[in-house]
């Protein structure tokens, strides 16, 4: 790890606190919490930063998926008071998703940044797509497939893509749920009862995979999570939140879609931008 020299720290948490306005008030605005908001944030943060490229994308992940830890379970238990959970779909997926996350996890001791940046950005222009768009009517299916490989392959796929993109794979989930015929309401909550086990998996995954690199960290990271940034982001991004559901509550349904869309667009080609033109990171 770094020395702790009081002006760096001091950078890095000021850049922190702005991230955590940034990244509150879009969360509250698009009524989502989890990477696909915190993840660019905070990657431009340790860029200005000078954190080293070969351990960016998976500060930036590990980072996340320990910010959003407090508000997954929070949201969950919001969400099983009201008894909208399909636990037969929990019961499914859980440890596939859980074996999911471990896989990216390992991947995240390896692999190059690249893999982490063209994960974000296919999985993001994904949901975005879908975002832009799709359809209610879009379907895969009446009800979800009973074959015995099937749930927990698509438990182990969420759980491998939410941690290769820092979220708690509620978008994910939810997207497959509906995609199924499950009405809005189950999908979300039962992508909150998943996104527990997925936010869990993940912190505690990236902090081992980090361990070996810890010479190139920032001061104040455990592995892959930077705590400095936990402690500071989480409680400010909360505060901020309001000010963009507030906002949101102003506009229609269908342009927070397409301004979300946008955004997570905006973001998939600025990571596929820094992979085709490495000056640009």
């Amino acid at each position: 790890m770094f020395g702790v020299p009081l002006g760096e720290v001091a950078w890095l948490t000021a850049a922190v606190v702005v991230a955590g306005v940034v990244t509150g008030f879009l969360a509250g605005l698009f009524g989502i919490g989890g990477g696909a908001v915190i993840v660019p944030v905070l990657y431009e943060i340790f860029r200005v930063l000078y954190v080293p490229e070969e351990v960016r994308m998976q500060l930036c992940i590990g980072t996340s998926l320990a910010i959003i830890l407090p508000t997954t379970i929070l949201s969950y238990r919001a969400h099983r008071a009201k008894g909208l959970v399909l636990w037969e779909v929990v019961r499914s997926w859980a440890l596939a998703t859980v074996l999911g996350v471990a896989a990216g996890s390992l991947i995240a001791a390896y692999a190059p940044p690249a893999v982490f940046k063209i994960a974000f950005a296919l999985l993001a222009s994904g949901i975005a797509t879908k975002l832009l768009l799709g359809r209610e009517s879009w379907r895969l299916g009446n009800d979800l497939p009973v074959r015995r490989l099937a749930m927990p392959g698509y438990g182990f796929a969420i759980g491998l893509a939410a941690s290769l993109m820092g979220i708690s794979g509620g978008s994910l989930s939810a997207m497959v749920l509906t995609l199924y015929g499950k009405p809005i309401h189950n999908a979300v909550a039962t992508s909150a009862a998943l996104g527990v086990p997925i936010a869990v998996a993940g912190s505690i995954g990236y902090v081992l995979a980090g361990l070996r690199h810890e010479a190139l960290l920032p001061p104040f990271s455990l592995g892959f999570v930077s705590l400095l940034g936990v402690v500071v982001m989480a409680p400010i991004s909360s505060f901020f939140a309001p000010y963009g559901a507030r906002l949101a509550h102003a506009l229609p349904r269908r342009q927070l879609e397409v301004g979300l869309g946008l955004y997570l667009l905006a973001v998939s080609l600025r990571f596929a931008a820094g992979i085709l033109m490495p000056q640009v990171d």
